[in-house]
């Protein structure tokens, strides 16, 4: 063995531990670039193969020659005099870049199946596009899009942040984090409850408007385990880490039930239901609460009420008492007529009574209403259009309605 390949052996085998490659894929690499460099050379063979012996470091050029088939019909060695100097320009360049290669790909790896997982990085710059994190060996990607409107990530800050997807690019592996995603909430909990590690307690559903508040339905399957008092913590310690990483976001934890009844009116909480009236067809929950109860189950702006719906996946209704009372009774004493609404030639709309006699155009109605006249109420006998008003020209109390028209964007467990 001679002094220079001991020397470039030890030196392959020291890069091979630093960076976490093995032997042989550097000599793979060294071996495929040889075979490009004896090819360039005017009297090397169409054919051949190039050996690097992993003991001695010796390298070899077989020319060879094939048949029609592929197959290796004859072989010989055709080690150039000089290709020892050729190899060692080569060497460095190839090794290199399959360095560069080989770690592209091992970070890859790494977080290739991660996704859905949570990171904590160091904000290393943020601009009004994006923010970037850095992981150790890799940086992160936080797009506008999944930041939280009014959070602001200042340099050199620790960052908690989930996983959503890893992209391989030619300059190494993209990681797409988010600190908006519903996701986040649950590996958040999992980090401060052992008993959601463990599977004893569930997060069956989340609903969450980021930097706002948040509801999570959770479910034990341990009967010993109180699946809220898990996650709530001795005096409310568990929730508070979590809010605290959340920068102060509000978070309800209310009890899953599989009679949606029971859980429409844990996740209205704090608001105390009275009543909860199902239409399964149109996927309608009807809420009714107190009237001092009203503007609580509703929320700031609808908010309470909007997360419930996501939360539960029905359309909820909300009504204080008197605004059902008034619904209820408010036609009670009516005098009503059977009759539709047709168009006429014209192609106006007027209300034809059953019974005959002359049609009422709507601005007729409606001016006879406004006098307070009372009297006819239309009611069509055939489930025709109709347009009840009272003696008052008044109607039902008002209602306050929560869509889930946007529950598929949250995810549930």
């Amino acid at each position: 063995m001679s002094k220079t390949n001991f020397e470039f052996l030890d030196a392959l085998g020291q890069i091979a531990r630093d960076k976490g490659i093995s032997v042989e894929t550097l000599l793979d690499a060294l071996a495929n670039a040889l075979v490009a460099a004896y090819k360039r050379r005017p009297d090397a063979a169409e054919e051949a193969v190039v050996t690097i012996d992993p003991d001695s470091g010796e390298i070899r050029v077989y020319g060879q020659e094939l048949d029609d088939d592929g197959n290796v019909v004859r072989e010989w060695d055709d080690t150039p005099d000089d290709f020892g100097r050729i190899a060692a320009q080569t060497a460095k360049q190839v090794i290199l870049q399959r360095i560069r290669e080989v770690e592209r790909d091992l970070k890859y790896e790494e977080y290739a199946g991660r996704e859905g997982d949570i990171v904590t990085g160091i904000v290393q710059q943020t601009d009004n596009r994006y923010t970037l994190l850095d992981l150790g060996k890799v940086e992160a990607l936080l797009p506008q899009a999944e930041q939280v409107s009014y959070e602001r990530y200042e340099h050199g800050a620790r960052l908690k942040a989930y996983i959503v997807e890893v992209r391989k690019t030619t300059k190494g592996p993209q990681i797409v984090v988010s600190r908006s995603h519903p996701g986040l909430i649950k590996r958040l909990f999992e980090l401060e409850v052992p008993e959601i590690s463990s599977g004893a307690v569930e997060i069956k559903a989340c609903a969450r408007e980021p930097g706002h508040r948040t509801k999570i339905a959770v479910w034990s399957n341990d009967s010993n385990v109180d699946p809220v008092g898990a996650c709530v913590g001795a005096r409310g310690s568990r929730v508070r880490m979590v809010t605290n990483e959340l920068r102060g976001e509000r978070v309800d934890v209310v009890p899953f039930s599989d009679d949606p009844i029971e859980l429409i009116q844990s996740a209205l909480a704090p608001a105390r239901v009275r009543e909860v009236r199902l239409d399964d067809e149109t996927g309608t929950a009807t809420v009714i609460v107190s009237d001092y109860q009203l503007s609580l189950a509703i929320g700031k702006e609808g908010q309470n009420a909007r997360l419930a719906a996501r939360l539960t996946g029905w359309r909820i209704d909300i009504k204080s008492e008197s605004q059902l009372a008034e619904e209820e009774s408010g036609y009670a004493g009516e005098e009503w007529a059977e009759g539709e609404w047709v168009e006429n030639e014209a192609g106006e709309m007027v209300w034809q009574p059953a019974e005959g006699g002359t049609a009422v155009s709507a601005s007729e109605w409606t001016q006879a209403a406004d006098a307070g006249d009372g009297g006819v109420v239309g009611e069509p006998a055939d489930g025709g259009a109709s347009a009840p008003t009272g003696a008052d020209g008044a109607g039902a109390g008002a209602t306050v309605e929560a869509t889930a028209e946007d529950q598929a964007g949250e995810e549930q467990a």
